[in-house]
């Protein structure tokens, strides 16, 4: 983990607030827009090098948690670092509300289909964090059934890391008011209507209750096999650039390889 990154990885087992997290903050910028747009597409063409290097090792897996209020830039993330990666071995999921049979299981169960194989790397566009979030909120669970789901998370991402998938989790915090702003450019902007759902209006409405439920989230979900860093999120070009080192760092980490030479190939001709 960078040492930028101090002060933005969310403390074990502490309580949280995210006041402590200024949206604004730019730890990992030059302060210069266009240069740091210039070092994340290197970074992306770096990911895209370590990416095969991650699929052809076939070691680990990767889970890229990217969660984070409406219009907080998660499709802009997947955009600004992902781009570049090769499409072999990676895999993105967008959760929404669960459907029927879905919701006939426990929360976890449509979450385990769609973890990583060897080699393979899955981006969550939201995650089943929505589950510790949208029904407290709502009041559809209670205090105590909260408490059982972190838990129940912790475990279940504890296992996952203990059977080799390395977990990245991203909360992309930005400021209210910055939030009014991209709203209303999707209302203004008659292209980007499609992102706009009237439900948007009733969710920022709950804004305190929601900055309330993902301070605690953060709070008892961020572990040692499965830390969250916050990233300030108004600047769209430090977000992309803080979550591009990050994940170049991670895979650094891991020192990956190449299998070993098959000696049957050795002075092979293909005629």
């Amino acid at each position: 983990m960078s040492k930028l990154s101090d002060g933005w990885q969310v403390p074990f087992e502490k309580s949280v607030s995210l006041k402590d997290f200024d949206p604004a903050a730019k730890p990992f910028s030059s302060g210069n827009k266009q240069a740091d747009i210039a070092a994340t597409e290197t970074l992306a063409a770096e990911l895209d090098e370590l990416q095969n290097l991650f699929y052809a090792d076939k070691r680990y897996k990767l889970l890229v948690i990217l969660q984070g209020t409406d219009t907080s830039g998660k499709d802009g993330t997947l955009r600004g670092v992902f781009n570049r990666m090769s499409p072999l071995g990676v895999h993105t999921v967008g959760w929404k509300a669960p459907t029927e049979d879905e919701r006939a299981h426990d929360y976890l169960w449509r979450i385990h289909q769609k973890m990583p194989g060897q080699g393979e790397t899955m981006i969550f566009n939201r995650s089943h964090y929505e589950d510790v979030l949208v029904p407290p909120v709502n009041g559809w669970i209670t205090p105590k059934q909260t408490a059982q789901r972190y838990a129940q998370i912790n475990d279940f991402e504890r296992m996952l890391t203990e059977n080799g998938t390395v977990l990245l989790k991203f909360m992309l915090h930005i400021s209210f008011d910055e939030q009014r702003v991209r709203l209303q450019e999707r209302i203004d902007d008659e292209t980007k209507h499609w992102k706009f759902a009237l439900g948007d209006i009733e969710a920022r409405k709950q804004w305190k209750p929601y900055q309330k439920a993902y301070a605690a989230m953060l709070g008892a979900t961020s572990t040692p096999w499965a830390p969250w860093t916050v990233v300030p999120a108004n600047s769209k070009s430090h977000r992309n650039l803080m979550v591009a080192t990050l994940l170049r760092d991670a895979l650094l980490t891991l020192k990956l390889r190449f299998p070993p030479k098959d000696p049957a190939l050795k002075g092979l001709k293909i005629k």
